[in-house]
């Protein structure tokens, strides 16, 4: 297998909107989930030919780049994320061939790839855990994991209170006595970063996958590779609180200063390569000034909104995190992003189906018009913010989470362990539709892994594609826009112009995206000259005056670009 660069060289380089170099500052990149996007062998799995039959679509739609969930080979104890071989394919996704061809093919339609890496924790089916086990306390192998003696009179208590974020505690005992640390569920052993083994061996993934042509990493857990010296007692917090990925608190397990050292040898190894290759941290940190401080320029590239993510669907508590956020990168010379949805909690189709703020994990559907009403608003206000913006699969098409799956097909390990991350991540996993009907949806020939809707032919993407009203068809035209429209994509600031309560209106040069938040018409002047797109109802302009519909956005333009 060749080594290749990250795109062809007559594509070369593209430059951001904002002049400044970089492709990813204003990027639209895509998240495919590869268990949930198309099956090409049938058997009820997605894998990469999927993905990679798949490809013209994703151009077509408008996006720069396409993010791969982990594909790597693995037990599959939490959907991928617990990794055998760093350097292998599972082979219920493929094979290395499957994954160079995706990546050449990707490239030759202009788009990138950015997979996954989890350097946090690995399979307790790991090389090296196996081997830990096998050598016993106080081994050579035992220490690039966090091996300990209990607490009590015999070492049957966990070494300190830690709690694991899916429940329960954060240790596990061994048939010799020692326990090992496990931030997310036991099959999942955390690293212990102060070994020079461990990052050794992550500097050698990252150059087998950027060898491969890769253009990116998405880090996974990125806060948390840096455990507090000595492993301390968090104390005093009640019964869940550590459970909380986005808090307030500091947590001696999360958002170390010495994560950012590991950060810098990645930016000195990735800065070799040609095509701009890029990081992006996952990074849950109580503030966005602390996510900040991953994307310095000597240190990642971008870092995830989570903030901006959870909030609702309201006008005052979104101006605060847009202008935080934007705030927050200034000083450090990197892009905001912003992202409504990911694998990891309910689809906002359904989080926005709700009145009440209820977090990123809802159980109940809500009101679906309501919520794909405010999604389609909230999608096409994401867009309009300067820098870069993620899509995950299926919000395209307005999927809402599927909150009604029997327990029996749940795979989410949360859910086994009672407490935690809630349990319930299966609902927005569910396989995509791709066509009115047929075995899956046009997802695969022999079914899906995890039962689809029986209305999920209706919000394929054969149902959707050539209807004007839409939700794939305004993202098309969103995205065409945002590509199209000089003061769209990257920048560092907007300019708010007056509105009234519960309505967002800002400037960027000759554009302007109004949204009304509320759940009834709003009047206030037309802010420009013509509508360029709306994500509901268009908006009704006599004279100088125009009414925004109830829980809409609508882009304007004072040019014709």
């Amino acid at each position: 297998m060749t080594q290749h660069s990250a795109l062809p060289a007559t594509a070369g380089p593209r430059a951001s909107r904002d002049g400044a170099t970089g492709w990813w500052r204003d990027a639209v990149i895509y998240q495919v989930y590869p268990r949930s996007f198309a099956d090409a062998d049938g058997d009820g799995m997605g894998d990469l030919e999927g993905v990679r039959a798949r490809l013209p679509y994703l151009a077509d739609l408008g996006v720069d780049a396409v993010w791969l969930s982990p594909f790597y080979a693995s037990p599959q104890a939490d959907g991928g994320y617990d990794v055998a071989d760093y350097r292998a394919i599972d082979p219920m996704f493929g094979t290395l061939l499957d994954a160079d061809a995706l990546i050449r093919d990707a490239h030759e339609l202009g788009l990138r790839i950015i997979v996954d890496l989890v350097p946090n924790h690995s399979s307790d089916r790991h090389e090296w855990f196996q081997r830990a086990l096998r050598e016993g306390p106080g081994s050579p192998a035992r220490a690039r994991y966090h091996f300990r003696p209990g607490k009590g009179a015999s070492g049957e208590l966990p070494p300190n209170d830690w709690e694991s974020i899916f429940g329960g505690p954060a240790w596990t005992r061994v048939a010799d006595g020692e326990w090992y640390l496990h931030l997310f569920a036991p099959e999942q052993p955390d690293f212990n970063w102060e070994h020079p083994a461990v990052a050794d061996e992550f500097r050698s993934i990252l150059r087998f996958w950027l060898d491969m042509g890769v253009d990116g990493f998405r880090v996974d857990v990125a806060h948390g590779l840096v455990k507090a010296p000595g492993l301390p007692d968090i104390g005093g917090a009640e019964a869940g609180d550590q459970l909380k990925l986005l808090g307030n608190d500091v947590m001696p397990f999360f958002d170390q200063d010495g994560v950012h050292g590991i950060y810098r040898s990645w930016r000195t190894i990735l800065e070799e390569y040609d095509g701009e290759r890029i990081a992006v941290a996952e990074a849950w940190t109580p503030t966005v000034e602390r996510t900040a401080n991953y994307v310095r320029p000597d240190e990642l590239h971008q870092a995830f909104n989570f903030q901006y993510l959870g909030t609702p669907w309201d006008a005052a508590a979104l101006r605060e995190v847009i202008d935080t956020s934007l705030a927050a990168m200034r000083p450090v010379g990197a892009p905001a992003t912003w992202v409504l949805s990911n694998h990891d909690v309910t689809r906002h189709a359904t989080r926005f189906a709700h009145d009440a703020a209820q977090g990123t994990q809802i159980r109940e559907p809500g009101d679906r018009g309501l919520g794909l009403r405010r999604a389609r608003a909230a999608s096409l206000l994401m867009l309009a913010l300067p820098g870069s913006a993620y899509v995950y699969q299926g919000e395209e098409l307005g999927l809402p989470d599927v909150t009604d799956l029997p327990d029996e097909v749940r795979q989410d390990p949360a859910y086994f362990r009672g407490a935690g991350q809630d349990g319930f991540r299966d609902g927005c996993r569910v396989p995509i539709p791709w066509t009115v009907g047929g075995t899956s949806y046009g997802f695969g020939t022999g079914g899906s892994w995890l039962p689809q809707p029986a209305a999920w032919g209706d919000l394929s993407v054969e149902a959707q594609s050539g209807d004007p009203d839409s939700t794939l068809e305004l993202y098309r035209r969103a995205l065409a826009v945002r590509h199209e429209h000089p003061d769209l994509g990257a920048g560092e600031a907007v300019t708010w112009l007056d509105a009234p309560e519960g309505v967002l209106s800002f400037r960027r040069g000759a554009f302007v995206c109004t949204a009304n938040t509320t759940g009834a018409e709003v009047r206030l002047p037309a802010p420009a000259a013509r509508v360029l797109l709306t994500s509901g109802t268009a908006p009704a302009v006599a004279g100088e005056e125009a009414v925004l519909p109830p829980d809409t956005t609508v882009w304007w333009s004072d040019t014709l670009a």
